[in-house]
Formats: structure tokens, C-alpha cells, sequence
């Protein structure tokens, strides 16, 4: 008899998910998490004594209906602040607020750029629906439809041309259509190009780009992106409640080397310190590329599943800092309305469209931007128990971050990019290095360190065309190339529902292990 039913490696927001739909449905499963905390890149943890940071994830996605009443997630904490962010562009303009109230939002956009402005931003969310509704953004236990059915679901030739835009062109084909003006609707063309982009490797002048932005502004019905109460780990915490509440058993601290097969059938995995755990499923929230070339051994994989394996783009150009601050930045200027109330929660500074397609080019070619792109948010504002008294967590987000240098390439274009975040906040609010105690600087490869996903790509890859819809894997790999091991299956947001913190992979592959466990007892 083994050990357990199930083993899951990795307590991400997807594999704690996985677990507690198995353990709910009767399976004894275990848990293995190689870090001190849970919860991956979607966890709230504690950086600096007292101060507790979003490490990476910090949006709540809107999830299908039939997940969040499921998995009870209407007991946490979640919440839609007054002004989702507060946009600051190049030129002087004053900041957009975009408010979570739609006509608070509709009645500023208009007053602050006209209303062709508030009749192209609704083009643009109206065209983002059948592409997202193409790839299955909301589907729950479904498979990725193939391209003749993304084709298919299309009802006009307006939205044929939308999916046809998605999977070939770039977002600003979309925002050139619906926001031509570069100068009057500049803040909202940057900030659609970023929001388009940042889960990318691309411009948003390169095609392919479009399709992240179907993705972003996709919702079910009035949802929107939210905010959680103690940070987005709260949500990861009700669902690693739910697994234990149900019996089943989560170990930290315990790194998972190998995953152990014989004649094509997993058996368990092999610990660090020696120790084999026995299973006939072993779950993985890793990526897919770090399941199948560094838990297994390569040469014994098809060759065909290896070079699917292979293709998946991992190139993540982002670029977090986390900063304990021991005051708030002072906005100036024609900014200073941002000092007002919580204003200052997420303050986005973009650069323009066009500035943005000439820093991925830079990128490429191995060079930071003068004047990145970035958010800066201070959760502490919402929730001040997320610091010291009088005290304030912050964390910033910024684009594009070079890739591919030496180790000590890569260290001085870490401190460049941290200057010049911080250089440009200042611009805004002169106070800003002043009030800064303590900032840590994380490039992507960073995160490969802590948390094991390749290139430290929190997407677990790239959310571009070649690799969403049919071409992202599901619990048992893609519909024309299985998984070849029976009883292994991917849950991590590399799987079809994902990028992002949606909880669909994890639940869709707890559900496929129930299925198969039904199936083989009939």
C-alpha cells in the first residue's frame, strides 16, 4: 500500500488548490512545499520583521463563478478599493483614477479626456471579449478548444476579426483603432500597452501582444480585478485551510529532487534527505519545464514531449522592488491631489506606447530603461497592520528588465534599474528616497532562486498566442501530446487557465485526478 493517494509538489495558490479539491474528495494526499511559507508567487510574507510584503502576485483576478462559490472564497476578505490605481503620464497631464465604480470611472474618463476617449476604452473592453471567450479565459474542467472551435465561437465577423487580432496582432493595432490620438489619449494608450505586455516578452507594438490584453480586461459578468484584505496570501491561506480542514497534510521545509517512476507509472518522490514518499498520483505545480527537466530525467521522455517541452518561453523581463518606508511619498506639483485620502495605494508611471516598443527593444539588446515603466503600490494604506506603526510596506512592479547576462552583468543592471525606479519616483515625490528604510531589488532570476519556476517566469509561460488555448498543457500535458507517465499531472498556472492568480489550473487537475479515480473504480 502506498503511502498516500497523492502527492502534491509545491504549495502555490494552484497546488494547494489541486490538494484540497483531492483531499475534499476523499484521497489521503500530502502537500510538499520547499519554502518556510505557502502560497508561491501568490503569498504575503514577512521580508523584514514587521513588515510583510506581496511577494509577487498582488491582483486578484476575476474567477468563474462556479470556483469562487465552490471554494468559499466569499468568506475572505476580498475587496474593490475605491480607485484601482492612479495613472501619472509623461507630460505634466493630471493623474486618470480609475475607479472600481464603473460610472465614477465613466463620468471622470470623460471629464478628464472627452468622450471619444470613453467610447474607445469601451471598444476596446467590447473587443476583448471574444478573443478571451476563445481561449477559454473562464471555462472551468473544460479542455482548450482547438483552433477550429476558437474560430467557431466567434457569432460575426467582428469578432472573427477580434480573435484574428488576438492571435496575430499587436495591441496597438487594437488601441489605434479605438484611441488614435498619441497625444489627447496618451495615458490610456500607456496604460493599456502595459497592462498588454506585462506578462510578456514583446512590445506592444509586436504582434502577438494583443492577446495578453483579452486576457487582462476579460471579466464574467460585473467582476473585476480586486484587491485582498492582509494581501493576495489570504486567498492562498483559505485554500491551504480547506486541504487541512479535509484531512489532508502539508510539510515545509521538504524539497522534492526526483519524481520517481517505473514502466511508465509514477510511484512517488524522492526528498532532499533521502527519503522516498510512495503515491500512484504525484501532482506538480512547478512549471512544466522544471517538472520534466529537473525532477525527470530528460533522455527517458519521448523526443517529441521533450521539444514541447523545450519551446515553452520562459523570458521574464520584469523587475520587483520591495521597499520599508518610514514615511508616504509627498506628491507635488500637479500631482498633489494624489496626497489626498488613499490615493497613493497604486500609482502607475508609464512611459508612452511608443517609448515602451523602444525599451523591449533595449531589452533585447541588454539595456535598461532610462525612465522604466513601472507601478508603485503601498498596501499598507488598506492595511496598516502590514507594517510597524506609522511604518508602510510598498512594492513596485516595472518593465522591461534585460535578460540573459552573466551573473555579474546581471548585478549592476539590477542596481541601474533600482536607481532608476527610484530616481523617477522622486521626480513625482521629492521625499521618496528620504523615507526609505530598506528596499530589496528582485529581478526575475531572483524568483527562480526562491520559488524554482524557470527564468523566474511567474506565468510559467509567456501569456502569448504559441503558447495559450491549445497550446498550453492541461493536468495530463496538451490534447495531441499526453503527459507519457501515467499518474503525473501538472497543476501549475503554466496549465490552460492560466497565467495569472485564477485558481483554475489547480482545480481543474484536482478534479481530473478525482475523475480518473472514478473512472478506474467503475
Amino acid at each position: 500500500m502506498s503511502d498516500y493517494d497523492a502527492i502534491v509538489i509545491g504549495a502555490g495558490h494552484n497546488g494547494l488548490t489541486a490538494a484540497a479539491v483531492m483531499a475534499r474528495g476523499g484521497l489521503r494526499v500530502l502537500c510538499l512545499e520547499k519554502n518556510h511559507f505557502i502560497g508561491g508567487m501568490s503569498s504575503t510574507t514577512e521580508l523584514i520583521r514587521g513588515y510583510r510584503f506581496e511577494l509577487a502576485g498582488s491582483v486578484q483576478f476575476p474567477l468563474p463563478n462556479e470556483i469562487y462559490e465552490d471554494l468559499g472564497f466569499d468568506s475572505c476578505p476580498i475587496y474593490e478599493p475605491e480607485v484601482q490605481s492612479a495613472s501619472i503620464g509623461s507630460a505634466g497631464e493630471p493623474p486618470i483614477l480609475l475607479y472600481s465604480d464603473p460610472e465614477k470611472l465613466l463620468a471622470h474618463l470623460g471629464e478628464v479626456l472627452g468622450l471619444d476617449a470613453l467610447m474607445g476604452m469601451a471598444e476596446v473592453a467590447a473587443w476583448a471579449e471574444a478573443p478571451a471567450r476563445a481561449i477559454g479565459r473562464f471555462d472551468v474542467r473544460k479542455p482548450p478548444k482547438s483552433l477550429d472551435e476558437m474560430w467557431a465561437c466567434a457569432t460575426n465577423e467582428s469578432e472573427r476579426e477580434a480573435i484574428r487580432t488576438a492571435m496575430f496582432g499587436s495591441v496597438m493595432d487594437v488601441v489605434d483603432r479605438f484611441l488614435p490620438d498619441r497625444e489627447k489619449h496618451a495615458q490610456i494608450r500607456s496604460m493599456l500597452s502595459f497592462l498588454a505586455v506585462n506578462s510578456t516578452y514583446l512590445g506592444p507594438y509586436t504582434p502577438g501582444s494583443a492577446l495578453c490584453l483579452a486576457f487582462a480586461l476579460a471579466s464574467p459578468g460585473d467582476a473585476t480585478m480586486s484587491k485582498v484584505k492582509g494581501g493576495i496570501g489570504a486567498m492562498s491561506d483559505h485554500v491551504r485551510l480547506l486541504f487541512e480542514h479535509n484531512g489532508g497534510e502539508l510539510r515545509r521545509h521538504v524539497k522534492v529532487v526526483k519524481i520517481v517512476s517505473s514502466g511508465g507509472r509514477v510511484e512517488g518522490v524522492a526528498l532532499s534527505d533521502g527519503e522516498v514518499v510512495t503515491a500512484p498520483v504525484v501532482v506538480s505545480n512547478l512549471d512544466p519545464t522544471a517538472t520534466f527537466t529537473q525532477l525527470l530525467d530528460r533522455d527517458e521522455l519521448p523526443e517529441g514531449f521533450v521539444r514541447r517541452i523545450d519551446a515553452i518561453d520562459h523570458r521574464a523581463a520584469y523587475f520587483q522592488m520591495h521597499f520599508a518606508l518610514d514615511g508616504l511619498p509627498e506628491f507635488s506639483g500637479p500631482y498633489e491631489v494624489l496626497n489626498e485620502g488613499e490615493l497613493r495605494r497604486n500609482v502607475t508611471l508609464f512611459g508612452t506606447a511608443e517609448q515602451l516598443q523602444l525599451d523591449y527593444e533595449g531589452c533585447v539588446r541588454g539595456r535598461v530603461p532610462q525612465s522604466p515603466s513601472f507601478n508603485l503600490q503601498i498596501p499598507t494604506l488598506d492595511d496598516p497592520d502590514m507594517a510597524p506603526s506609522g511604518k508602510h510596506a510598498a512594492s513596485s512592479f516595472a518593465f522591461y528588465f534585460p535578460i540573459g547576462a552573466t551573473h555579474l552583468e546581471q548585478t549592476r543592471l539590477r542596481d541601474e534599474m533600482a536607481e532608476r525606479i527610484v530616481a523617477k519616483v522622486a521626480e513625482f515625490a521629492p521625499n521618496f528616497p528620504e523615507v526609505i528604510e530598506r528596499q530589496f531589488n528582485y529581478p526575475a532570476y531572483t524568483y527562480e532562486l526562491m520559488f524554482g519556476c524557470t527564468g523566474g517566469d511567474f506565468t510559467h509561460g509567456l501569456l502569448q498566442p504559441e503558447f495559450m488555448g491549445p497550446f498550453r498543457p492541461g493536468p495530463r500535458g496538451w490534447p495531441d501530446n499526453e503527459v507519457p507517465i501515467e499518474g503525473l499531472y501538472l497543476c501549475g498556472a503554466g496549465c490552460h487557465g492560466g497565467p495569472g492568480v485564477t485558481f483554475i489550473p489547480g482545480y481543474n487537475c484536482g478534479y481530473a485526478v478525482l475523475d480518473s479515480a472514478d473512472s478506474a473504480r467503475s
